[in-house]
């Protein structure tokens, strides 16, 4: 185990999500996630893994839970048949498997894309399929991610108000949009050391980075495509939110606007074709409801002005980008040139090579941290093979299916627009992503809309149970007619 200069920080947060979890815990959890770069300590044994603070707030979490009394069963309950918590484990499950064996399994007769180090600098390389510590570091995260989800919904399922969790997402996010203004101002006044504070996790960094004259913006990620990932999700969540509250003192519009700002500030050309993915099927949804006429006036309004928009905004799009040259080298570089560039080829050379290797596997893939892919499908088919991804699509299926129904209506809206974050982690994910991983931020937000929808579900059972005994109903279905004799 190695330190670094953040590690007391972290600790002492930590310390304060272990002993007042019930005011601060969920806010220190999910403010840690926008600091993808602030390490706790590193394990050298390990890959070189970077243990960052999100990682260890998992931990806590999760050590809170199972410490409560009745923590043990209460937790295993959020991932008992029924729900998306026991697919997700059986996923983990299959994952775990293929990750120790199959790279021995087929060591030697593929070639794999996999991360590695050429003149002493970490880079893609082409190399025989062969185990190593990526694939224990790639697990280990995964576990985490796992970890995340069953934490998060377990606090959701002890502690079911819909209040604190909305209130540690406006923390997320401001965090989020703090450390992405931040970097554009440090690196406006060249004092980019700065942020080094905040970026002490041994990942590649990618300072200085422009796009038609732009600064990147990466703020507490190594990069602008992670810090992209992260925005989209939040948009996904705020847009949701702000379409379905009727409370006026959430400051809805506000937390909309400045995620919208940093997602389309952070100029990631994957989270640009994420965000039309997603409101695409954002809209779709809208729509579909709208048919059913469930729909609030404000949303009815909203997704019609949208649509009506449509035109006019693409012809001022065209003509911008005709007349405007700044704006067409933007939308060159970071849209319509992108595929053509050196990374987009090798990008789809990974792709390709990664479908290669999910074939010659046997359809079984050669396990986490095996094979570099650019895209979420392709990587979880490569990795965990046909079974993994089949289960991974079916925990999905029943996340985005959580019934809410039959929620009060601030929880119902809640746990929507959490359902809307992750689908917007997804997309992007679709656009580009290099491990099945979702990262902690989705199943963090997986687990509390869960964990929601358990716990109303618990409650439900429970006072139909009350009222059935009230009323005679199982003395009733127990007693049977008296036998007599012929």
């Amino acid at each position: 185990m190695q330190f670094v200069q953040s590690s007391i920080p972290v600790l002492l947060a930590m310390a304060v999500l272990l002993v007042a979890w019930r005011r601060f815990g969920l806010a220190i959890f999910l403010g840690s996630a926008p600091f993808g770069m602030l390490a706790a300590f590193n394990l050298p044994a390990v890959g070189g893994t970077t243990i960052i603070a999100i990682d260890l707030a998992v931990l806590a979490m999760l050590a809170v839970m199972l410490t409560l009394p009745r923590g043990l069963p209460m937790t295993l309950g959020v991932v008992a048949p029924g729900g998306p918590g026991v697919l997700l484990m059986a996923f983990l499950g299959l994952a775990a498997i293929a990750t120790i064996f199959l790279p021995r399994v087929f060591a030697g007769d593929i070639e794999v894309f996999s991360i590695g180090r050429v003149a002493n600098q970490i880079g893609i390389v082409s190399r025989p399929l062969q185990p190593g510590g990526g694939n224990l570091s790639q697990l280990l995260r995964m576990i985490l991610s796992v970890f995340a989800f069953i934490a998060l919904a377990a606090y959701a399922l002890r502690r079911p108000d819909p209040g604190p969790i909305l209130q540690a997402v406006k923390v997320m996010t401001a965090v989020h949009v703090g450390l992405g203004l931040a970097d554009i101002l440090t690196n406006a006044a060249n004092v980019e050391w700065m942020m080094s504070i905040f970026r002490t996790a041994n990942y590649s960094l990618t300072l200085g980075q422009q796009m038609a004259g732009l600064n990147r913006m990466i703020g507490g990620f190594p990069e602008a495509s992670a810090y992209g990932y992260m925005s989209l999700g939040l948009f996904g969540f705020w847009m949701s939110y702000w379409t379905r509250t009727r409370s006026t003192g959430t400051g809805a519009g506000i937390w909309l606007a400045a995620s919208t700002f940093v997602l389309l500030r952070g100029t990631s050309s994957s989270a640009y074709v994420g965000a039309v993915l997603f409101m695409s099927v954002f809209v779709a949804v809208r729509l579909a409801r709208m048919h059913g006429g469930s729909l609030r006036p404000r949303t009815i309004v909203i997704v019609m002005s949208v649509l009506a928009l449509l035109p006019l905004g693409a012809m001022v799009a065209f003509t911008l980008y005709q007349l405007v040259p700044a704006v067409t080298e933007f939308v060159d570089r970071s849209l319509l040139d992108k595929l053509s560039t050196t990374s987009g080829v090798e990008r789809m050379s990974w792709n390709v090579q990664a479908m290669g290797n999910f074939l010659d596997t046997n359809l079984m893939g050669a396990g986490l941290g095996s094979v570099r892919a650019s895209q979420w499908l392709i990587a979880t088919l490569a990795t965990t093979g046909l079974a993994g991804t089949a289960v991974f699509v079916w925990f999905l299926t029943r996340l985005f299916r959580l019934p809410h129904g039959h929620l009060p209506e601030a929880t119902a809206d809640l746990v929507v627009s959490l359902k809307f974050g992750c689908l917007a982690f997804l997309a992007r994910a679709l656009v580009t992503k290099a491990t099945p991983n979702l990262e902690i931020a989705f199943f963090a937000f997986a687990g509390l809309a869960a964990g929601l929808c358990l716990a109303h579900a618990k409650l439900r059972a429970s006072v139909r149970t009350v009222a059935e005994v009230a009323s005679g109903i199982p003395a009733f279905r127990s007693a049977r007619p008296p036998r007599t004799s012929g």
